[in-house]
């Protein structure tokens, strides 16, 4: 049940194919075996107010949160966030070339006891 935030600033709308980052999080994480497939989740929010750096209104923002259920080693936690990361870096990369772009991820262990889950995407795969 890895679920994946993306929040953005709003002045990447036009610049950059959020549907595509969102695409390319869930294709990345599919391939790793420690995500479950079934349970990948990627949704993206643009944040509306914000203020970067010395505000420059050209700065932008893209921080990737994973929230991953608790119990996995931290080697691999470790190299599957260097994975998102690389993957998520090379999708912004072009737009990062030509603009200020903070690009941040952060993984965090939802522990499993007070977490509880429903669901039947699994019986319809």
């Amino acid at each position: 049940m890895p679920h994946f935030i993306v929040e953005y600033s709003a002045n990447l709308e036009k610049a950059l194919d959020m549907s595509g980052l969102c695409e390319t999080i869930r294709a990345c994480a599919a391939g790793i075996d420690t995500f479950p497939t079934p349970g990948i989740r990627v949704r993206a929010f643009r944040c509306d107010h914000y203020a970067i750096a010395n505000g420059d209104p050209k700065h932008g923002f893209i921080d990737i949160s994973i929230r991953l259920r608790g119990g996995r080693p931290d080697d691999v936690k470790k190299a599957a966030t260097e994975q998102i990361f690389k993957a998520a870096r090379a999708f912004v990369q072009p737009v990062m070339d030509t603009r200020p772009i903070a690009l941040s991820l952060e993984m965090r262990d939802i522990d499993p006891n007070l977490s509880p889950k429903a669901g039947s995407i699994r019986d319809h795969l």
